[in-house]
């Protein structure tokens, strides 16, 4: 394994913005300082003056393998997420088959260990009738049990309060993430839309079929029940400003028991956007007006929310380019997550410390994963290397998930990740991948 120092970098780190060099030896940060001389053999990268920031952990991803690798594989969408400066990811469990046994998790760590550029971790999945499984789990292994409380596919809905209840109770050790919406209203209002439009229901629809109330009245609910039995609760893509009065932010992450997360598309689109791109931006819980926008940046600033993921979810676009009905939700974006932040930034919407604390640091924190998320000596060499000012656009050719398309197709960003190291490993150096490693397993830290 090679070592490097990397020079002249502008590392952004724990809220400061500061110039250093730094030293990886094997898979680890040795060294943070101004300026250092190294007595053995090293590989030197000039950065330039450009920016260097731990790796992006994102916490909710769908790369569906096994069963759906037409639309995707742990492989090719790792791939863009190196890319795009994620260096480790968790997957959640609603492939063919659902991962709601050990056996079929493990199965997916072994796929991972073989073609994941990326380090990586899955949630495991439940339904009404694995709960012996979940008490299977260990806590420093995996990062935590995914609850579809609304919007899931096969028989992973888990909308009974009395099963919630007992999963929340008896697995109050460990996170679980929780994809909240009313199941049963969102059948009765997509009654109510059929009925209106038959088969074609405008794709603006969806932010009303899937509405505030269908979100709220979920989400107060896993709020309560985790409340009842202190259970260490996340949410998934909070898209609504009405959610936001369920959390806090007058305490650290670190002893929060309820943490919540939002996702760059909800930051980004808003029901006005239905116009352009229709069901290419169909996803659940459902982009919505622009004043959900608005608020939910303003909780993201101010620590309502505490984490920034993709939900990165790919399908064919021969899949999405159909009637409302038919069209599958879900939208690619993890290559593209740190652009969207950035644009952010030269908007003046958010500091770059700000962006590192919400898709490296906190992400770290909330899973408790270990010695990742931060730069700091002894901590593995999760790095990326942007230049701010570098500008491109998102075009077919240089879009890499297996899906091959993006709802942000022809737009011009400001900022490129130029390298992106994992463990120490130069794995994507200005357009090139080099694939002689693969990414670890991510291990967490908890009691």
């Amino acid at each position: 394994m090679s070592n490097y120092v990397i020079r002249n970098a502008k590392t952004i780190n724990e809220g400061q913005i500061r110039t250093a060099d730094l030293l990886i030896k094997g898979k680890r940060i040795e060294r943070i300082d101004p300026q250092f001389d190294v007595k053995f053999k090293v590989t030197e990268l000039d950065a330039n003056g450009n920016y260097l920031m731990p790796g992006i952990i994102d916490d909710q991803v769908h790369f569906r393998e096994p069963g759906l690798t037409h639309k995707a594989t742990i492989y090719t969408e790792a791939r863009a997420g190196v890319a795009g400066g994620v260096t480790s990811f968790m997957e959640m469990p609603n492939t063919q088959p659902p991962a709601t046994t050990i056996e079929l998790l493990e199965n997916k760590y072994t796929i991972a260990s073989n073609t994941s550029l990326a380090n990586y971790s899955f949630f495991m999945g439940t339904n009404l009738n694995n709960f012996d499984e979940l008490l299977k789990v260990d806590k420093r292994k995996i990062c935590g049990i995914k609850i579809f409380m609304g919007s899931s596919t096969g028989d992973m809905l888990v909308d009974n309060r009395e099963v919630l209840e007992k999963i929340f109770s008896r697995r109050n050790d460990i996170l679980i993430a929780v994809h909240c919406e009313d199941d049963k209203l969102v059948k009765e209002r997509l009654q109510m839309y059929q009925e209106k439009y038959g088969e074609n229901i405008p794709f603006e629809c969806h932010a009303e079929i899937r509405n505030e109330e269908v979100c709220f009245n979920s989400s107060s609910l896993a709020v309560e029940i985790a409340k009842k039995y202190n259970t260490r609760l996340h949410i998934l893509h909070i898209s609504t400003a009405d959610e936001l009065k369920l959390f806090r932010n007058d305490i650290p992450l670190k002893e929060k028991r309820i943490t919540t997360e939002v996702c760059v598309h909800h930051l980004w689109f808003d029901k006005s956007d239905y116009e352009r791109l229709g069901s290419k931006i169909k996803c659940n819980p459902a982009i919505k007006d622009a004043h959900h926008k608005k608020a939910l940046f303003e909780a993201l600033l101010d620590d309502r929310l505490d984490i920034i993921a993709t939900d990165h979810a790919p399908h064919t676009l021969a899949e999405k380019e159909n009637l409302y009905n038919k069209a599958p939700s879900g939208l690619p974006l993890i290559q593209h997550s740190l652009n969207i932040m950035l644009e952010f930034y030269h908007q003046k919407k958010i500091t770059l410390e700000k962006i590192v604390e919400k898709m490296c640091h906190k992400p770290a924190e909330c899973f408790d994963i270990k010695e990742r998320g931060y730069l700091r000596e002894g901590y593995m060499a999760d790095l990326v290397i942007f230049d701010p000012k570098r500008t491109w656009a998102v075009k077919k050719e240089n879009i890499l998930y297996k899906c091959g398309w993006s709802p942000l197709e022809n737009y011009e960003f400001t900022g490129q990740v130029l390298q992106t190291f994992v463990n120490g490993n130069l794995v994507y150096d200005n357009g090139q991948f080099n694939e002689e490693k693969m990414g670890q397993r991510l291990e967490f830290d908890r009691e």
